[in-house]
């Protein structure tokens, strides 16, 4: 399976960020593995401009569960398609945490990209309170029996695990636990959409960086990285690219 290294550039990122993404073009021009950014909603159409005939995908950071209507301030699947979009994060922890997201709402979104023709790229993972009781396992089981519409495909769904308390504190969790927690989620998927598991990409998320990204990518079950404040730089998202690539 051909590895992947997505980058959600968050609130973050004005017109002159573009260059990042043209430096980043010329420096990796057909790298080992594929390449995906999300940038804010403002800049999601001139990226999709910039990386038409490269080896870069363009996402979205989230979307509505309903295709159109009196949902002011919200972006539709179909929306995200017509700028360029392939793929739309949906599920972040972000989202969970500020502004209430339950599996359900996960789920309808999620449903809706794949509808429309996007890949979802389903956040699932667990709090640091989370982490200490010992119920990781049980909190993102139910993550992906809540939030992965019945039917997904290799095709149509990457699942990102992210330990919320290593996003953006600098903390990793150990090999160890990246393993135990990445062979858990490839199984709960398998008994949640059958064969097709075996194909969908199972990205770690949390505090990737390119001084660690090599060990954390020769893990099993690890088919790439969602990389938060890293993908903001050419030198640093390329950086990790590169450590996929080899991987």
């Amino acid at each position: 399976m051909r590895k992947l290294a997505a980058g959600n550039w968050k609130m973050n990122g004005t017109s002159d960020s573009l260059s990042e993404v043209v430096t980043l073009l010329a420096a990796l021009p057909s790298p080992a593995c594929d390449m995906l950014l999300c940038p804010p909603a403002t800049l999601l159409a001139r990226m999709a401009q910039l990386a038409q005939g490269t080896a870069l995908q363009v996402g979205g950071q989230d979307c509505h569960a309903h295709a159109a209507g009196a949902h002011t301030g919200d972006i539709s699947a179909a929306m995200l398609v017509d700028a360029g979009a392939s793929h739309v994060i949906v599920g972040h922890s972000e989202r969970r945490t500020d502004h209430h997201e339950t599996d359900a709402q996960v789920l309808a979104k999620a449903a809706a990209a794949q509808v429309a023709g996007l890949v979802a790229v389903v956040c699932i993972g667990e709090t640091e309170a989370q982490r200490d009781a010992g119920s990781t396992l049980d909190v993102i089981g139910a993550q992906i029996a809540g939030s992965v519409p019945e039917g997904s495909t290799a095709a149509n769904l990457v699942l990102a695990y992210e330990p919320v308390w290593a996003i953006g504190t600098g903390r990793t969790p150990t090999i160890a636990e990246i393993a135990e927690v990445h062979a858990f989620v490839r199984a709960r998927l398998t008994a949640r959409i059958g064969a097709q598991a075996a194909g969908v990409r199972l990205l770690y998320g949390g505090s990737v960086k390119p001084s660690n990204a090599a060990e954390i990518f020769a893990v099993p079950h690890v088919d790439g990285a969602l990389v938060g404040g890293a993908s903001l730089k050419a030198v640093d998202f390329g950086a990790i690219v590169k450590a996929l690539s080899l991987a």
